[in-house]
């Protein structure tokens, strides 16, 4: 007897105008596995997602169903919650100002029958008894806001389970666990293989294809808006097979031989560095070098891009460039401009870009008081500068006019670099560059990063990505909760991990950095 699919969607289309963005797409999830839908930015992913969650109407000709239910078309989602399909967002949707138990509920408060008011006696006892079913050491009354990640994460885990019995259910994880660091991503994925060892199914959105290849049961690969490979079980494959399927070729790792001569002149040097979690660290970045930042997560390296260009300011230290130095206690970004320092920002739509603005807009910003004039902008400049930026890091786009919430999440992180790099800086500071980009947005990107690096610029990548550090770093400085900075190179993403992770193999393979 065939056993009956939690999730079943056949023959979804989806055209825009002229456009078609899905082509007869199909996907099956069945209970209790770990689903995994991968694709390039702008392959269809999100679309088909939310065609499933009622945010577009398919074009006609589609069928979806839950547990062998059809639903009607376009998906109301109050049918989608009826028949057991929850979503978890990129930015898990919390209210850091509620309650464990508020955030919870929302969306499905219990109100007493006669006052119509909520019921909170109610609703902290279904907070409880889903926190418990997960096993999270957590209260209801909890405030979400002081959390860390990973409880943040079963917050909004539990919320989206907690109107469905076990062994029921679909839960969607939209790039959800984006934000975690390696070791509590782990034990996120515990909780999720308990989740489903109960008989619930997770279809799991996520450019991370190691997290891919580790937790998910199946996979299916969309590209160019149709299925390329529909359900493949994951035991056997690797990430190059999967990166076959998403680009239809083979992706061959960058490597540093593609750089040109390491220039030996420093770039940067930063001093006595010092902040409630750093403990005058010390390093120098030399013109034409790529410099990995790294570390134990928590232990503090993550501050150091906002620190050294004006965006945080530490308690102390300084930076050095062939301008001057600058005390960094008193700077701003302005100051750190001036000296040459630029900052890539972590989260690209709420520290770098303006979404509203277009291409080129976002990325003249920077320099508009550089090159413009008080009387009178131009826009030759800006329009030379966006076209060529779209040509050296291809963007995919229409025009430079194009607004940046159009484009793919890899497109607005090639804007954001290009944004940086038109001020010519001396140091530029990556954090997390191709965090949730697709495989090959990275690629452009790692590329985009040593091309920089042989123009002269010392690059200085903090990231807790081993794959991209040991692609294109020529040094690797490992910072523990101890506060001293070990150096490594390598080109062997497992040392890099290894380093970060063990004490012994810390004192072992490299040597305190002075």
């Amino acid at each position: 007897m065939a056993t009956t699919m939690r999730l079943e969607a056949r023959h979804v289309s989806k055209t825009f105008g002229s456009t078609t963005v899905l082509r007869d797409a199909s996907l099956e999830v069945a209970p209790g596995e770990i689903h995994a839908l991968i694709g390039q930015n702008g392959s269809g992913k999100s679309t088909l997602v939310k065609i499933l969650t009622g945010y577009h109407a398919p074009d006609a000709g589609a069928t979806i169903s839950v547990d062998g239910q059809d639903l009607d078309l376009p998906v109301r989602w109050a049918d989608a919650t009826d028949a057991g399909v929850s979503v978890v967002h990129q930015d898990l949707g919390l209210l850091d100002h509620l309650s464990v138990s508020e955030n919870i509920g929302i969306g499905g408060f219990p109100y007493h029958r006669v006052t119509r008011r909520i019921d909170w006696k109610a609703q902290d006892a279904a907070a409880r008894r889903v926190l418990d079913r997960l096993d999270v050491p957590i209260k209801p009354k909890d405030p979400v806001g002081p959390l860390n990640a990973m409880r943040r994460a079963e917050v909004a885990i539990a919320r989206a389970l907690r109107d469905q019995r076990p062994g029921e259910g679909l839960v969607v994880l939209d790039e959800a666990t984006r934000s975690l660091p390696r070791e509590e991503l782990r034990r996120f994925h515990e909780l999720l293989r308990k989740v489903v060892a109960e008989g619930t199914s997770i279809l799991m959105v996520s450019h991370n294809l190691e997290e891919v290849l580790e937790l998910a049961d199946r996979v299916t690969v969309l590209r160019d808006g149709a299925v390329a490979a529909a359900g493949l079980p994951t035991d056997g494959l690797t990430e190059h097979d999967l990166a076959r399927h998403m680009l239809g070729k083979t992706v061959e790792a960058v490597g540093r031989e593609e750089r040109g001569t390491c220039h030996t002149e420093v770039a940067a040097r930063v001093d006595g560095l010092c902040s409630d979690t750093l403990d005058g660290l010390t390093f120098e970045v030399g013109r034409g070098e790529v410099v990995g930042l790294t570390g134990l997560p928590g232990s503090g390296f993550e501050a150091v891009a906002q620190l050294i260009t004006g965006g945080r300011r530490p308690d102390g230290g300084v930076l050095t460039t062939a301008v001057g130095s600058l005390d960094l206690s008193k700077a701003d970004v302005a100051s750190c401009m001036r000296l040459g320092a630029a900052l890539v920002p972590e989260k690209r739509i709420l520290e770098g870009l303006a979404v509203e603005l277009s291409i080129r807009d976002n990325i003249a910003i920077p320099s508009i008081r550089r090159r413009g004039r008080p009387w009178h902008v131009a826009r030759r400049w800006q329009e030379d500068e966006a076209r060529s930026s779209i040509r050296r890091l291809g963007i995919r786009s229409r025009s430079p006019h194009m607004l940046i919430k159009e484009l793919s999440g890899g497109n607005q992180q090639k804007v954001l670099f290009a944004k940086w790099l038109s001020v010519e800086p001396d140091l530029l500071v990556l954090h997390e560059p191709t965090q949730a980009v697709d495989v090959g947005a990275r690629v452009d990107i790692l590329r985009a990063i040593l091309e920089t690096a042989g123009r002269g610029v010392g690059v200085l990548l903090v990231s807790i990505e081993p794959s991209d550090l040991a692609e294109v770093c020529d040094r690797i400085l490992v910072h523990g909760h101890g506060g001293e900075l070990r150096e490594l190179r390598t080109a062997d993403p497992d040392e890099v991990l290894h380093a970060i992770y063990s004490e012994s193999a810390l004192t072992a393979g490299g040597t305190p950095h002075e």
